[in-house]
């Protein structure tokens, strides 16, 4: 039986948002993925559910990565929550990249991570999260090799 998501924006972390005018109403069926942000490494897609996290205010996003994906080292500007849809996703807090130190989190796990707090993150399997954060959102990473963006200039 297909499930409706109904996205509901009630709780706002501290930050200010326009007031919601209709509900946003999305079954599995109605996602479309698209090649995910140059932010972050080629390979995974993205589907923007609620909001624009450019725009002040509250955002959903999920994220589909492949197999073996990782994303370095990297904090936000706010607190960013996750929930593992389907695989597992392997994350850990720091500033140096070591898988050891990852905790594997299989689906129906959920990771809240503090503003400003350095984190990692990557896949044995191909893994879907929905990420919730509240905009304007940005991924710095620590090592700005590491950044997607600068290997292409």
């Amino acid at each position: 039986m297909k499930q409706i998501l109904l996205v509901v924006a009630a709780v706002v972390f501290g930050s200010a948002s326009p007031a919601q005018e209709a509900p946003v109403l999305v079954t599995p069926d109605d996602v479309k993925w698209a090649d995910a942000p140059p932010s972050l490494p080629s390979g995974a897609k993205a589907t923007l559910l609620f909001g624009n996290p450019a725009n002040p205010g509250p955002f959903i996003l999920r994220l589909k990565m492949p197999a073996n994906y990782k994303i370095s080292p990297h904090f936000h500007p706010d607190t960013e929550t996750v929930t593992v849809l389907s695989g597992a996703f392997s994350v850990s807090m720091g500033d140096a990249f070591d898988a050891a130190k990852a905790k594997s989190m299989p689906a129906g796990s959920f990771i809240a991570v503090p503003a400003k707090s350095p984190h990692f993150a990557f896949t044995k399997e191909e893994t879907v999260i929905q990420v919730n954060a509240v905009g304007p959102w940005s991924i710095t990473y620590v090592n700005p090799a590491d950044d997607p963006r600068n290997s292409k200039k």
